[in-house]
């Protein structure tokens, strides 16, 4: 076989050396990208370790546990397990009345707590041969308490006992607290009691006083008008019915069209006419009376008068017992006794020649115009007034006794209860309708007080079912007297009513409410400064 020449072998040696010399800078250029890529790595894998360590120390720190406590053979662990369990034991023992044995325990508990702060203090965590005296201490007492059955079952015996004890503490003092609470309610505040006195001398003793009424009965045309708007309050508080004219006549477009009968007893009759006499209200016309002059309103007409004469009724709100059981305090009000509460249901024969009238409460105050309640349509209803069921507890299984059979089977429990202290009477419907009339009945059927226990809101309820006409929230707000009020329904509100015990002229009404009712006193007058009213 024949040989190539040199010259035809040259170009292939040429080819071979470049392929080599290609493959090597390859190689050479992938070490080097993949010596590249590792150095970044490791900062970001570094910078992770750090991320991971740092969040560990977080948690750690956040838990307040050491390294040293999350061990298992942590003697500061064991330490503060014995303490936690001696502190139950101490009260067990306080409570046993084993006071050397709760010292004992005391003692010891001390103790282990200094050798837990030194630790912490110097960072160091206990060596068993400063802690073995401790932990072995305190191991013979809680020896010694599980012998004194100082043991689980005695521990939740003994908390059961406890929880006993305060629950029954707790229901004293909520009788307590509502006894007082009721006492100061009924109570009329020396001031007033001053203002009272003051008001009759000057109406006796000041001739120019009786001259005034006398010159403003001149324009009692006015009071049978049933072209202005007429209101009436039944009280015998003086200060609390001049707010609820204020604020009336300050807060009425035509105050000289709105005229207020005021209804009142004996004793502040003198004090009231002097009161309405010697201060002017922007117009508005006052007329007080008396109800010792309603000659018609005695025991042979009203059944409540005629069961007051009833010794077991006397009884019963005046003794505060009934049988074996005692009567519960809220029930022997004197309002509930009071014909000043009930003439409420009298209303047409107080008024006879009134075509609709405005009740008002004397713990109410009034902040808009109420002259658009004269042109409400009732729908042929009686009473005007708001609803209260938006909660269960105002409907009317509330208020009566549906056990009974009249009840059961004349009335709803789900029907809606509503309000007194500002309500739209139609006396012409009234008396079309006799209303008295189904109010006597009533009264006459509770003479046991079986269908309802007290108050003039249940018979209320029974006289005007079916009789009464919703009205828009708005017109009357209710409790400020013993609850919380959205801010915004009080700003919203015709007449603000402070229903409750907390009344704002006594010492235990309501502090964020006061100011509402403050504002239509003017506590300058020389009589409320000299009586100290404030």
């Amino acid at each position: 076989m024949r040989r190539r020449g040199s010259d035809l072998r040259r170009p292939v040696r040429r080819r071979v050396s470049s392929v080599f010399w290609l493959t090597l800078c390859g190689i050479t250029i992938l070490l080097f990208i993949v010596l590249i890529s590792r150095e970044n790595q490791k900062p970001s894998s570094r910078s992770a370790n750090i991320k991971r360590s740092y969040r560990h120390d977080r948690i750690i720190e956040g838990l307040n546990i050491t390294e040293e406590m999350l061990s298992a053979n942590s003697v500061s662990r064991q330490l503060n397990d014995q303490v936690s369990l001696a502190k139950s034991f101490l009260a067990i023992a306080k409570e046993s009345k084993n006071l050397q044995f709760a010292w004992e325990l005391s003692a010891q508990i001390r103790n282990s707590q200094k050798l837990l702060s030194n630790a912490a203090l110097r960072r160091n965590p206990l060596t068993t041969g400063e802690s073995e005296i401790a932990i072995r201490d305190m191991a013979l007492l809680l020896f010694q308490a599980q012998q004194l059955h100082y043991d689980s079952a005695t521990m939740i015996m003994w908390l059961k006992a406890k929880i006993q004890g305060l629950e029954e503490q707790m229901s004293s003092v909520n009788e307590k607290s509502s006894k007082y609470g009721q006492i100061a309610a009924e109570e009329v505040p020396k001031s007033l009691y001053c203002l009272g006195i003051r008001l009759s001398t000057e109406w006796y003793k000041n001739s120019n006083l009786q001259r005034k009424l006398r010159e403003k009965r001149e324009a009692a045309i006015k009071l049978k008008d049933n072209n202005l708007y007429h209101f009436c309050v039944f009280s015998d508080n003086i200060l609390a019915t001049s707010v609820v004219v204020n604020s009336t006549a300050l807060s009425s477009q035509n105050p000289d069209q709105v005229v207020f009968h005021v209804v009142t007893d004996e004793v502040n009759y003198a004090a009231m006419k002097a009161w309405f006499t010697m201060n002017s209200f922007k117009g508005v016309t006052v007329d007080v009376q008396k109800i010792e002059e309603f000659t018609w309103l005695n025991a042979s007409y009203v059944p409540v008068l005629k069961q007051l004469q009833d010794s077991d009724t006397q009884n019963y709100y005046f003794s505060g017992s009934s049988g074996d059981r005692r009567t519960p305090i809220k029930f022997r009000n004197p309002k509930y006794l009071s014909m000043l509460n009930h003439l409420r249901f009298y209303i047409p024969e107080v008024f006879p020649e009134l075509k609709k009238v405005v009740f008002l409460d004397d713990d109410v105050i009034v902040q808009k115009d109420l002259s658009g309640l004269f042109t409400i349509d009732l729908n042929g209803n009686v009473n005007g007034a708001v609803e209260t069921c938006m909660e269960t507890f105002h409907r009317y299984h509330k208020y009566l006794n549906y056990s009974h059979p009249l009840i059961h089977e004349h009335f709803d429990p789900d029907a809606c209860g509503w309000a007194f202290g500002m309500n739209v009477f139609d006396l012409v419907e009234w008396r079309k309708r006799n209303v008295t009339g189904i109010y006597h009945y009533w009264q006459e059927k509770n003479v046991d007080r079986t269908l309802w226990k007290l108050g003039t809101l249940p018979p209320g309820l029974l006289t005007f079912y079916g009789l009464t006409e919703p009205l828009n929230p708005t017109w009357h707000v209710l409790g400020l007297g013993y609850t919380n009020v959205d801010p915004q329904v009080i700003e919203k509100g015709a007449v603000l009513h402070f229903n409750g015990n907390s009344k704002p002229w006594l010492k235990i009404g309501m502090e964020k409410y006061k100011p509402l009712w403050d504002k239509y006193v003017d506590y300058s007058h020389p009589l409320l400064q000299q009586c100290n009213v404030h």
